[in-house]
């Protein structure tokens, strides 16, 4: 788990970008940081904040430039190849159907939703004290706009492992083993929030995983990075598992919705 003061090789890793750039952003006075006996160091509360802003600063670029396209939607939140699938389905069918879709995590989705700054948000977040998916956080998370929730598909989530460790990985339990080299998912992402409760049931010390600082911020590129060797287990859907040819190891059964504003439904 992150510390709450990052020195720069930390900060690059938890922003998954090179050391070198993490300088340049110091140099630009671009990124929040302070400097304590000659070395640099970055409050993660601070980091956390500085991603968020950013992020609504780029929605909020985006949204103006697709004014211009006319007829457009805007939208946020979780990925999945499904939903890219019926994405190209809609603009097949409708060639003139603009759907400008971002991947920022569930949780960052419906905040930017609730903003007003996307007219769409895609989620799978779970509440463990309900038992149930994305309903309890629009209530939470959504408080400014009338809406509407409709079901898009469930889809399984589980660890995708690479080959020469399907003999150590028997369930999620297994995940702090040292041969294990894990991929996580950016905080605010639904798989992310999945992981961490995963963790908390197996009672599992996060400092005790290999790789638990090493993001990335959707499900291709958490295959990709098995795939390639950077890592060996990471968490993400079968279709991933399927692409990759890659073992998988269910976890849960998730279900995957669409937030939309009453007046675009």
């Amino acid at each position: 788990m992150p510390k709450e003061m990052m020195n720069t090789k930390e900060v690059a890793e938890y922003l998954d970008i090179h050391e070198k750039q993490v300088y340049l952003l110091i140099k630009e006075n671009k990124i929040p940081c302070t400097k304590i006996t000659g070395k640099w160091l970055f409050p993660k509360r601070l980091i956390d904040e500085w991603i968020i802003r950013n992020s609504t600063e780029q929605i909020k670029y985006i949204a103006n430039k697709v004014k211009q396209t006319g007829e457009s939607i805007l939208a946020a939140g979780s990925n999945d190849p499904v939903l890219d699938i019926l994405l190209n389905e809609i603009k097949q069918k409708n060639p003139l159907a603009y759907i400008f879709s971002t991947s920022t995590g569930s949780s960052t989705g419906l905040t930017l939703f609730n903003n007003g700054l996307v007219d769409v948000a895609w989620s799978h977040l779970y509440d463990n004290e309900t038992e149930s998916y994305n309903i309890p956080f629009v209530k939470k998370l959504c408080t400014n706009r009338e809406l509407v929730v409709v079901h898009l598909f469930d889809r399984e989530v589980g660890l995708i492992i690479a080959p020469d460790i399907k003999h150590i990985i028997k369930d999620f339990s297994s995940i702090n083993q040292s041969e294990v080299v894990f991929v996580n998912r950016q905080e605010g992402s639904g798989i992310r929030q999945l992981i961490d409760l995963y963790i908390a049931r197996h009672a599992i010390n996060p400092h005790h995983i290999n790789g638990y600082t090493n993001v990335k911020y959707s499900h291709i590129e958490t295959g990709l990075a098995i795939q390639s060797g950077e890592a060996n287990c990471g968490v993400a859907s079968v279709a991933i598992a399927n692409f990759f040819k890659l073992p998988f190891i269910p976890l849960t059964v998730e279900s995957f919705d669409m937030i939309i504003s009453k007046e675009i439904f």
